[in-house]
């Protein structure tokens, strides 16, 4: 299992912390789209590290085109000598229409063809192949030499697609290198909705499962004192309780039988009630979705509830110093 851990946002702090996680051993450094661009943090990293991967995870795929994707994840793997994992999740219909100004509809399909439309795009830069890509949401016609980059020694970079509900998921197993599974998710829900999606995805491109990555960040809930550890507990049932509150997450809570939470918790977004939502999440919810102990216990307990199909995962690992941190990590690793 690989073990990533994300950057800030703050442009000015990417090199050295990019520095401190290759020094500390992880495999993937990551970024994500939330009020800043999430790639620009990426190409510091690369100018920064020599060994560690680079991931957007994730970058918002509907609020831009396949050429501009294509474009971003040609330069950052040329950049990075190969190192850039490029993922891509869809966003919910209010924030592509009402904040990009984008368009919505079908988006297990539209995303599908997006993936398809970038690989057309890279195949023709990388091997030659005429540009002739014709669907129902995109359509990519025209490349001349002007257009095509030069700079091919490294190929496309992987795509991951981010996805919860069973189609998003199949999506995945068919186009994309791997998925990166929603944090706002639960063992019983993978493994019974998620992974037969994804081999249904798989089946269908003719692939196996180990062409495939899953990526998964798990809450995990963990503190080097009792004191912290209560804190982020806290913490924790607000943040699930936000989640919990979007109609595109129900399906999680009622495999569980708890699906009227989600209105309830829907109804208290709307009213402003964002402290008192996370008092909902009683303790049997939070540790059905959230890894919760000290901080190597979690680590044996997310090795054994997931260690049989996550490939990586962006999980927070809370450690009290850089021996404790190598032990997690060699427990994740076994």
């Amino acid at each position: 299992m690989k073990l990533d851990r994300g950057l800030s946002p703050n442009l000015n702090t990417v090199p050295g912390s990019v520095k401190k996680l290759e020094a500390a051993g992880y495999d993937g450094a990551t970024s994500v789209e939330t009020s800043h661009d999430p790639f620009f943090p990426l190409l510091l990293a690369a100018q920064n590290s020599e060994r560690i991967e680079l991931l957007s995870s994730i970058a918002v795929a509907f609020s831009r085109t396949p050429m501009l994707l294509a474009n971003i994840g040609h330069d950052l793997n040329s950049y990075s000598k190969g190192r850039f994992v490029m993922g891509l999740g869809s966003q919910v219909q209010p924030h592509i229409t009402k904040r990009f100004s984008m368009p919505w509809s079908s988006p297990a399909k539209r995303m599908r063809e997006l993936i398809l439309a970038m690989r057309a795009i890279w195949a023709c830069w990388h091997e030659g192949e005429p540009l002739n890509f014709r669907g129902d949401f995109y359509t990519h016609s025209l490349m001349t030499p002007m257009f095509t980059p030069q700079d091919i020694d490294y190929g496309a970079p992987k795509v991951l697609l981010a996805g919860v509900g069973p189609l998003m998921a199949e999506v995945a197993g068919e186009v994309a290198d791997g998925i990166i599974l929603h944090g706002f998710t639960t063992e019983k829900y993978i493994r019974e909705v998620s992974l037969p999606a994804i081999e249904s995805g798989l089946a269908k491109s003719g692939r196996k499962r180990e062409d495939f990555q899953i990526s998964f960040p798990a809450f995990v809930v963990s503190g080097r004192t009792e004191e912290e550890l209560k804190k982020n507990k806290k913490a924790a049932c607000k943040q699930i309780a936000f989640y919990g509150s979007t109609p595109a997450y129900q399906r999680v809570l009622a495999i569980h039988g708890w699906g009227e939470l989600q209105p309830e918790l829907n109804r208290m977004s709307k009213e402003g009630k964002w402290d008192e939502m996370g008092t909902l999440i009683t303790d049997e919810i939070l540790n059905e979705i959230a890894v919760v102990g000290e901080p190597e216990a979690v680590a044996v307990v997310y090795k054994e509830r997931y260690g049989d199909f996550v490939d990586r995962t962006t999980s927070n690992f809370i450690s009290k110093d850089d021996e404790q941190l190598a032990r997690i990590m060699e427990t994740l690793r076994a």
